[in-house]
């Protein structure tokens, strides 16, 4: 099926065969437009130009994460700086979260699409970033900002905006609407035409799109291009599982939302066949790997996104070392099948998401990710039910905080418990994504909770240059220990083909304590076996190849140290509490 013919499929299903060929055609003029206006960026763009790889990391970070007082330099200037003289080697995309003007939630409210916040730089900057960093976009599709000229002329009953948004009798019956969070779903605002409810699902400043108006999607297909034309290697559906709303049904993973988004895949293998689609959604897991769609008959590509976000691997991690119990993680992971790789985090701008966990984790288990949060002076934050009753949503803290007790101790083993935990996530197949803070150990901010109001603001802390500097050159701090230990690991991984998003994973169960898997490059011509004590114990490994289906070993390297082994019928690996080996078999 040719991709016109994918995106005349998915418009006859969302909106009816008589109105999707005007639809269609439409989308073909914007799509025109593009490809004329920036014959550079849209002539001749090749599928997977550069294929994904063990090399690719991505950077989490804010536009304006680094900061520096003492100069004039635009935020976004300065975080090319730092990535150019700290991370040009070992991270080669970034995610840089919402950069646009926003309202509200740290730029996730956003009031022009179209436009960089002043504040942290302009265009030009977001270009430089791309010429040498694979960049993502957030697109911010779900809702956008009151203060937005979309809603301000929707107040004015202005056309076309009147059809914009969704409008709601608050009498009616709503109660099977999912919602992420414990705020109201209709807001009530003033217009021309007197009080209108208007559909909120994350704040009231956050109004939602209506995409049962073809012109919004027409508008949005019209960002997702123009985000393409300024330097997007990756496009992130922010939110996107409620996307389309049907009152009577929990307006959630609705056909028509995967739809849309199978909608944008075509578009963009059509004029941009390079550009890779991933997709949010803090939500079960296997409602989450729903977003790859189908397998396209005669190829081996989903037709939905390219990269799912990996959301229980957070809550599992965690839980992992609060009980120093590999058993849930590898059973998980021993059933982890997908038609597409995962972008796997454990660390974000956001807190660790429970709904993932459930399934996953008895509700004993989460109730202590729930006191060990408490506990190590996080947040909770909860989410309304349809029955009227509330329940966590997320856990608000530093993964160094929940992992260690943010008080006096031994920092050095703090140190290694934090890095064992990224090597879990470094190890295990799919794209790795590196929160920022997690690149320096970062610990709760309960002032910048305080200055906002907001819990998730505890693990969002802005750097000021000149102080991590002092910091990252001074040997004995936590942010210099957790740093030149976190990139010793990139660099390790991304030399070794076995760590290819697209090669074998198989787990083996050496004991509780040890987290072990293997990993083979896609052509089986590298093998490497990821051992990771998350216990506080000293274990001993009697390793035996042919026990666990591996080559007969000559010669056993770890690629982190450099320690070697020589052959032998059994090698005994020491493991010192949170250590990790990545051995190579040669």
């Amino acid at each position: 099926m040719s991709n016109s013919d994918r995106i005349y499929k998915q418009l006859s299903f969302i909106y009816g065969r008589e109105k999707a060929s005007k639809i269609f055609k439409k989308i073909k003029d914007i799509c025109a437009k593009y490809t004329y206006r920036y014959p550079e960026i849209f002539s001749n763009r090749i599928p997977y130009k550069r294929a994904l790889s063990e090399k690719d990391i991505v950077l989490i970070t804010y536009g304006d994460q680094f900061k520096d007082k003492t100069t004039d330099i635009p935020p976004l200037r300065e975080l090319k700086l730092f990535t150019d003289n700290y991370l040009c080697d070992v991270i080669n995309g970034i995610h840089i979260l919402p950069f646009y003007p926003y309202s509200s939630d740290d730029g996730f409210s956003v009031i022009d699409y179209f436009q960089v916040n002043p504040e942290l730089g302009n265009w030009k900057d977001i270009q430089d970033l791309s010429s040498d960093y694979d960049l993502m976009f957030d697109a911010v599709i779900n809702h956008i900002s009151s203060q937005s000229k979309w809603f301000l002329a929707f107040k004015k009953n202005e056309y076309p905006f009147a059809d914009y948004f969704i409008t709601v009798d608050p009498s009616i019956d709503l109660s099977e609407v999912v919602r992420p969070r414990a705020k109201q779903l209709l807001t009530p605002v003033e217009t021309n035409n007197g009080i209108k409810y208007v559909w909120t699902t994350f704040s009231e400043d956050q109004i939602d799109l209506n995409f049962a108006n073809p012109t919004v999607l027409l508008e949005i297909i019209n960002v997702l291009l123009f985000y393409v034309s300024k330097g997007a290697r990756f496009i992130r559906l922010d939110a996107i599982a409620y996307l389309w709303k049907e009152i009577g049904t929990s307006c959630i993973h609705l056909p028509q939302t995967h739809a849309i988004v199978k909608l944008f895949r075509a578009i963009l293998d059509e004029v941009a066949p390079d550009v890779l689609l991933i997709t949010e959604t803090n939500v079960p897991h296997e409602e989450n790997i729903s977003y790859f769609g189908q397998i396209i008959p005669e190829t081996n590509m989903t037709d939905e996104a390219q990269l799912v976000y990996q959301f229980p691997l957070a809550p599992l991690v965690m839980h992992t070392f609060i009980s120093e119990d590999i058993t849930r993680l590898h059973a998980w992971l021993k059933n982890l099948n997908s038609p597409g790789p995962f972008f796997n985090f454990i660390a974000s701008h956001d807190g660790i998401g429970i709904l993932p966990a459930k399934g996953l984790l008895t509700d004993e288990e989460i109730q202590a990710l729930i006191e060990r949060t408490l506990s190590h002076g996080g947040l909770v934050s909860y989410r309304n039910n349809s029955d009227g009753t509330q329940s966590v949503y997320e856990l608000n803290i530093t993964l160094y905080d929940a992992l260690n007790a943010p008080t006096a101790g031994d920092l050095d083993k703090k140190v290694d418990r934090f890095i064992a935990s990224q090597a879990i996530m470094l190890s295990i197949a799919g794209i790795p994504g590196v929160y920022v803070h997690s690149l320096f150990g970062s610990q709760n901010c309960l002032d910048c909770v305080q200055s906002t109001g907001r819990p998730r603001s505890i693990n969002r802390h802005k750097f000021y240059i000149p102080e991590l500097q002092q910091q990252l050159t001074d040997e004995s701090t936590r942010i210099s220990k957790v740093f030149n230990n976190y990139i010793k690991l990139i660099q390790s991984r991304i030399e070794h083909p076995a760590f290819h998003p697209d090669g074998e994973q198989r787990v083996i169960d050496i004991n509780r304590h040890i987290f072990s898997i293997i990993r083979k490059s896609p052509n089986e011509d590298e093998i490497i076996l990821c051992l990771t004590n998350i216990s506080d114990h000293h274990h001993e490994i009697v390793l035996n190849a042919v026990e666990y289906g591996l080559p007969k070993i000559k010669q056993l390297t770890d690629i982190i140290s450099g320690q070697k082994w020589e052959a032998n019928d059994l090698i005994v690996i020491q493991m010192k509490p949170y250590s990790t080996k990545w051995l190579l078999f040669s």
